[in-house]
């Protein structure tokens, strides 16, 4: 079962959260679950910054975490603080060492070294990687999502896939399991003869199923519904 795990640097508060793991059809469907632990929070580098904005920063990166990104939250000097376990894996397919806050500002930096960017203190800035040995793209987001003094790094990596949460969809639509499963397939892109092969099914099953996925969704098209999914899974 793959866990993903949020990190912060032992100079910005020891602080890290274990968010729980994500779908994997050979084991039981779970939500994810949020495991805070923490030193004094006079220790953490925000201690003076107001309870909301603090919730305002948990929320965007806890949403990153389930659309499956990775987040670098950055301190007043554009030093790594905070991060999960997407942003290493990300940045180690870029062939870069990634294992502690020093490793992972330096990382960073030599992804965007031929990419204007500047970070702004409160502002979210997505890095959008699309295959090794490229530029990246960096897109804005300017507003007070983050405390003051830090800033946020979303690195949004397309060969990374990801979908919605099982018990999500089934609270939605009303799906079956065997519903639910083939959503999240096609959420990944595979195709559904390629599903029908590797789940040992018939052509015959795979299109029933996919048609029920259709009449619940209310989507019309294998592209319509994968779309969909792809907004819902911004959602716990």
């Amino acid at each position: 079962m793959t866990m993903i795990e949020r990190h912060s640097d032992a100079v910005a508060g020891n602080r890290n959260v274990t968010i729980g793991a994500k779908y994997n059809p050979g084991a039981k469907m779970m939500r994810p679950a949020y495991a805070y632990h923490s030193i004094g929070a006079s220790d953490r580098p925000d201690a003076g910054v107001d309870e909301p904005r603090r919730r305002s920063l948990e929320s965007v990166t806890g949403m990153l975490d389930r659309i499956g990104c990775g987040y670098l939250v950055l301190n007043r000097e554009r030093k790594v603080i905070e991060w999960n376990a997407a942003a290493q894996t990300t940045l180690e397919r870029q062939g870069e060492p990634a294992d502690t806050a020093s490793e992972l500002s330096v990382a960073l930096k030599r992804l965007i070294a031929n990419v204007p960017a500047h970070f702004l203190p409160g502002s979210l800035s997505w890095v959008v990687i699309r295959s090794r040995g490229d530029r990246p793209v960096v897109l804005k987001e300017n507003g007070l999502i983050a405390p003051d003094g830090t800033s946020i790094v979303a690195l949004l990596d397309r060969e990374n896939r990801s979908g919605p949460n099982p018990q999500t969809l089934q609270r939605m639509f009303g799906l079956t399991s065997a519903e639910t499963h083939l959503a999240l397939r096609l959420a990944q892109g595979d195709a559904p003869l390629e599903i029908a092969r590797s789940w040992r099914l018939s052509r015959t099953t795979i299109r029933s199923q996919l048609a029920s996925l259709f009449a619940k969704t209310e989507t019309r098209r294998q592209a319509e519904l994968v779309a969909l999914l792809g907004r819902i899974s911004v959602l716990p």
